[in-house]
C-alpha cells in the first residue's frame, strides 16, 4: 500500500494505492478516519489505567495485611465428655450431639456478648461461687445465672428482674423484699441465696440437678406435667418448649467456654475482667432516709456508687415504716 498527497489551490488530498485502486481522501473523510482513531486510543488508554488501577489495589492490599480482620471459623469439638453439675451429656445421642453443638457455636462466635460474660465472671462469681458452695449447690449454676441474665440486672418482658431473674411472687416467695423502694431481686447475695433454696426445693422434687434447671426455666408445674404426658424421666429424652429445649445446652455451653476461653479463642487475661466490688464496708441503716444522695454525701461517697453498691435501693429514699435494718454498703 503506497501512500501520496496531491496539493490543489484550495485544498489537499491524500492519496493512496491499495493494490491496483487509487484511493483520494479528502478533508471530511481524514478528518472521521483520525476522530475514529484517537476515539480507539482513549478506550485503550482507559483499559490500560483501569486494570493498573486494580493491580496496585491488589498488591497494596496484599502487602498490607494488618488492614484486613482476621477470623477463623471452625467447628466445635464433640468428642469428649460433657456434663452438667456432674451428671453426664448423653453425647452418643445425635439429636443431643446437634442440640448441644448449636449453643456451643452460637456462643463461641457471639463474640461481644460472650467477651462481656468472660469480663463480668471475674466481678460476681467470687460472691455467687461462695454462696453456692454453702448451701450445696453445685457449682456449675453459676453459669445458669449468666444464661438468665448475662450477670447484669436486667428486666425481661414478664417481669423477671435482677441477676437470677425472679418473678415478683416467686422472689417474695423465698423471702425477698419487693416493693416501691426496696427490691431485693437485685441484691446479689440475698437472691443467690433465694436461688439456692429455689433450687434445692426443685432437686427434692424432681431427683436430678439438670431437670432443676429446667425446672428453674420453665417453672415445676409445667415441667412435671410434660414429664407425666411424655413418660420420660430425663431432660435429653423430653420434648420441652423452644426456649427449655436450649436453655441446660445454653448452660452447658457457657461453662464449657467461661471455663476455657482460649480454647474458643477468647484472649483475655484475669487482669483484663471487671474486678469484684469487694471494697466496702457496711453501714446499718434502721430508720428512714429522706434522701439517699444526703446519705451519700455523708458517708463521702456519690450517690451513684451507693446505687452501683446497693442496686436493691431502687427509689431516692427510704421510708421504712416498719424500722427494718438494713445494710448498705458503703464503697472505700
Amino acid at each position: 500500500m503506497n501512500f501520496g498527497m496531491i496539493f490543489t489551490r484550495r485544498r489537499m488530498i491524500l492519496k493512496y494505492h491499495d493494490f491496483d485502486k487509487l484511493v483520494y481522501l479528502y478533508p471530511n473523510t481524514i478528518h472521521d478516519l483520525m476522530q475514529k482513531k484517537l476515539t480507539t486510543y482513549t478506550l485503550v488508554l482507559a483499559a490500560f489505567l483501569t486494570v493498573a488501577a486494580f493491580a496496585s489495589y491488589s498488591e497494596k492490599s496484599e502487602a498490607e495485611p494488618d488492614n484486613i480482620l482476621p477470623q477463623i471459623v471452625k467447628p466445635v469439638d464433640l468428642n469428649k465428655p460433657f456434663d452438667f453439675a456432674g451428671e453426664p451429656v448423653p453425647m452418643d445421642n445425635f439429636d443431643v450431639r446437634e442440640r448441644l453443638d448449636r449453643e456451643l457455636l452460637i456462643n463461641t462466635y457471639w463474640h461481644a456478648t460472650t467477651m462481656l460474660h468472660i469480663k463480668s465472671m471475674y466481678k460476681y462469681f467470687p460472691a455467687i461461687e461462695k454462696i453456692l458452695a454453702e448451701n450445696g449447690i453445685p457449682d456449675d449454676f453459676k453459669f445458669l445465672a449468666v444464661a438468665e441474665s448475662s450477670l447484669r440486672n436486667e428486666i425481661s418482658p414478664k417481669g423477671a428482674k435482677g441477676i437470677w431473674q425472679f418473678m415478683g411472687n416467686t422472689g417474695e416467695y423465698y423471702g425477698l423484699e419487693i416493693n416501691s423502694e426496696v427490691d431485693e431481686r437485685y441484691h446479689l447475695e440475698k437472691a443467690t441465696k433465694a436461688a439456692c433454696d429455689y433450687l434445692k426445693g426443685y432437686k427434692k422434687r424432681f431427683g436430678d440437678w439438670t431437670l432443676s434447671a429446667a425446672a428453674y426455666n420453665m417453672g415445676g408445674t409445667r415441667l412435671a406435667k410434660d414429664i407425666q404426658i411424655q413418660r420420660a424421666h430425663n431432660y435429653y429424652d423430653l420434648s420441652l418448649n423452644s426456649e427449655t429445649s436450649r436453655y441446660v445446652f445454653r448452660v452447658i455451653a457457657i461453662k464449657e467456654i467461661l471455663k476455657n476461653p482460649r480454647a474458643f479463642g477468647f484472649y483475655l487475661d484475669e487482669e483484663q475482667g471487671y474486678p469484684p466490688m469487694d471494697a466496702y464496708k457496711e453501714v446499718e441503716v434502721n430508720g428512714p432516709v429522706e434522701n439517699w444522695g444526703d446519705f451519700a454525701n455523708e458517708h463521702n461517697t456519690t450517690y451513684r456508687m451507693l446505687k452501683v453498691y446497693n442496686p436493691w435501693l431502687i427509689s431516692t429514699k427510704l421510708t421504712n415504716k416498719e424500722g427494718k435494718t438494713y445494710k448498705v454498703k458503703i464503697p472505700e
